[in-house]
């Protein structure tokens, strides 16, 4: 089973406007409200490739119970953590011109050393063969909180995907995790002279068992210790893509399931795949499986 950790669980709310101005007054026209954060984007993506998902994460209040319920009802087993603060919101506004997003993420309730002691207590890892953790820290939780739980997991023999960057990113890889992050979260850890190539290439050396960078139009590109691959992009996709980075870490989690030792060619050609089908749904945490498969082959890996 897949575990997705998602500390700063959200509500996401998307509105769909005919044209986004600023200043303006806009009519709404379809409303989605599901629960989001990047974890649960991963989990509803790696369901839909056929694995099993355990959503992982704190909830708290009015917005916290309809986090719950909106994940029971979409068909995904959750045990989560109740804290004191309320759940937050995000909202995306979706333009009909052009599919672009404009996105408000609300920063997220303040989390007790209690309540992070009371999730690392509870994780079921007895059911776990992967641990997937992305998306941003909620306000009290310390900056290696991603990197203690990738410890905790090698102790039992579970591995680990994270999805983040800054100091976190550094701290994952030293950790020994797979980390996945885009091309300026990389260069915001190690400094903006380097290749997404190096910098991916230092991760390694830092101790991740592999590093996968999204460099947006550019493609993606993968480290482990047996070498360097990029990615070069399918086509260029309209749309809304707020969950592209989110059905990379998806594809590279389920990669990690089915093998110890994933062909990081074959990954990243998933990868680029699922991403740009993400693209093409109107919310994240969904793919067009149909672009998916057809671009998957199509992928070029140098």
């Amino acid at each position: 089973m897949i575990g997705t950790v998602t500390l700063n669980l959200a509500l996401d709310v998307t509105y769909a406007v005919d044209e986004l101005v600023v200043g303006g007054s806009h009519r709404v026209g379809e409303i989605r409200v599901r629960a989001g954060g990047k974890g649960v984007n991963v989990a509803r993506v790696a369901a839909t490739l056929g694995h099993q998902v355990l959503v992982l994460g704190f909830v708290g209040g009015v917005t916290g119970e309809q986090v719950a319920e909106e994940l029971f009802d979409a068909g995904l087993t959750s045990l989560l953590t109740p804290i004191k603060g309320e759940t937050r919101r995000t909202v995306a506004i979706v333009n009909g011109v052009d599919g672009d997003a404009t996105i408000f993420n609300e920063a997220g309730p303040a989390v007790a050393a209690d309540e992070w002691r009371a999730l690392t207590e509870r994780m079921p890892w007895q059911r776990l063969g992967v641990l997937a953790c992305s998306g941003s820290l909620p306000p009290g939780l310390p900056a290696n909180a991603y990197s203690e739980l990738a410890t905790l997991a090698w102790q039992r023999d579970v591995r680990t995907v994270i999805d983040t960057g800054g100091q976190a990113l550094l701290a994952a890889a030293e950790a020994g995790a797979v980390v996945r992050s885009n091309a300026a979260e990389l260069r915001e850890a190690l400094g903006d002279d380097l290749t997404v190539e190096d910098g991916a290439r230092r991760l390694v050396d830092f101790g991740a068992t592999a590093a996968v960078i999204t460099d947006g139009p550019r493609g993606m590109v993968a480290a482990s210790r047996d070498g360097v691959w990029r990615a070069d992009p399918v086509e260029r996709v309209a749309g809304n893509p707020t969950g592209a980075g989110d059905a990379c870490t998806a594809v590279v989690a389920a990669a990690i399931a089915e093998s110890a030792q994933p062909d990081w060619p074959t990954v990243l050609k998933s990868a680029v795949a699922a991403s740009a089908a993400a693209v093409l749904t109107p919310v994240a945490g969904d793919i067009d499986l149909a672009a998916y498969r057809r671009w998957q082959p199509q992928v070029v890996v140098r």
